[in-house]
């Protein structure tokens, strides 16, 4: 187990080198000088390329990647001119306002999934199976952007219930910060719970199958200590998978949410980011997100070990 941590921890860093290539190649490629947008129009051309100069955009591409790959390769992420802080500053600020929204969004995907995909699979082929399955496929289908718009609609513009958008306080009050909380976590919340209800049941219906589980109920035991001790622990290991992948997909893919909901976390840093050319910000968010995502596989891989014993890590990071 050991060796393995410290192999995939080793493994970050061509992957992380790749995932730098390719953002550096993608924000050159954005339409429009970033000093003169961070500028704006009434700015002289001297001040321009003062800044393109600080920026290192005079320089020639390989000379500018040899430069970034130095700042990476030195935990530094670059300084941000349009919003006068450092990256890791930035990072520093709204990145717990994503884990926020991403943690709210998982509890309500994790409450409502998993127990409907168990409750689909003691009732297979019966409505409740059927009703499961279509809102589950509804909502891997509804477009996030579209539910975020029509919660707002429904629930903040005709009912007027709970703010359209925007983070609350917590120096206001549990409740006004839960307020603006309930809808973007619930938005960001419709995909993961589809995909966990749709895991379960396949999960389950697999395992239900299985003859120990038809010893268990011959013995006379209690149908929810053979769901709950029996059968839903060996039907985690899928479900574990699909949550570390849904952790990952929320704290790096909450964009389209943070963006209706003016939700002031990473993935509306990196919207504005990209609106004032800043390149800099985008390539050291994108970087942080990347090194999240490939934590978190680790941390996943290792809660295979312990959920299931028999699950043996080689350390080329296959489990077999």
């Amino acid at each position: 187990m050991g060796s393995f941590i410290v192999k995939r921890l080793f493994n970050l860093i061509p992957t992380l080198l790749v995932v730098g290539i390719i953002v550096f190649i993608i924000t050159r490629m954005i339409p429009g000088d970033p000093a003169s947008v961070m500028l704006g129009p009434q700015a002289s051309v001297e001040d321009v390329e003062n800044l393109r100069e600080t920026l290192g955009l005079n320089k020639s591409l390989p000379s500018q990647f040899i430069s970034y790959v130095a700042d990476l390769a030195q935990l530094n992420l670059g300084y941000s001119y349009s919003y006068s802080e450092s990256v890791i500053g930035l990072i520093v600020e709204r990145f717990p306002n994503t884990v926020i929204l991403a943690l709210a969004a998982l509890l309500i995907a994790v409450v409502i999934g998993i127990p409907a995909g168990i409750l689909a699979a003691r009732k297979q082929n019966t409505m409740i199976d059927y009703a499961v399955m279509l809102v589950s496929l509804v909502g891997v289908s509804m477009p996030i952007f579209w539910l975020g718009i029509m919660l707002v609609l429904f629930f903040s513009v005709n009912l007027g219930w709970l703010p359209a958008t925007g983070m609350g306080n917590l120096d206001d009050g549990l409740w006004e910060f839960m307020k603006h909380l309930i809808l973007p976590a619930f938005a960001l919340a419709t995909i993961p719970m589809a995909t966990f209800a749709r895991i379960t049941r396949s999960s389950m219906l697999e395992v239900i199958s299985q003859d120990y589980i038809k010893t268990a109920r011959s013995k006379g035991i209690k149908e929810y200590l053979v769901i709950g001790k029996h059968a839903f622990k060996n039907a985690l290991t899928p479900i574990l998978t699909v949550l570390g992948m849904q952790i990952s997909n929320l704290l790096g893919g909450a964009v389209l949410t943070e963006t209706i909901f003016s939700w002031p976390g990473m993935g509306r840093l990196i919207v504005d980011a990209i609106d004032k050319r800043d390149f800099v910000v985008v390539q050291g968010t994108v970087i942080f997100i990347a090194f999240i995502f490939v934590l978190i596989n680790l941390v996943v891989d290792v809660l295979y070990k312990v959920v299931n014993p028999k699950v043996n890590l080689e350390s080329d990071g296959r489990k077999k």
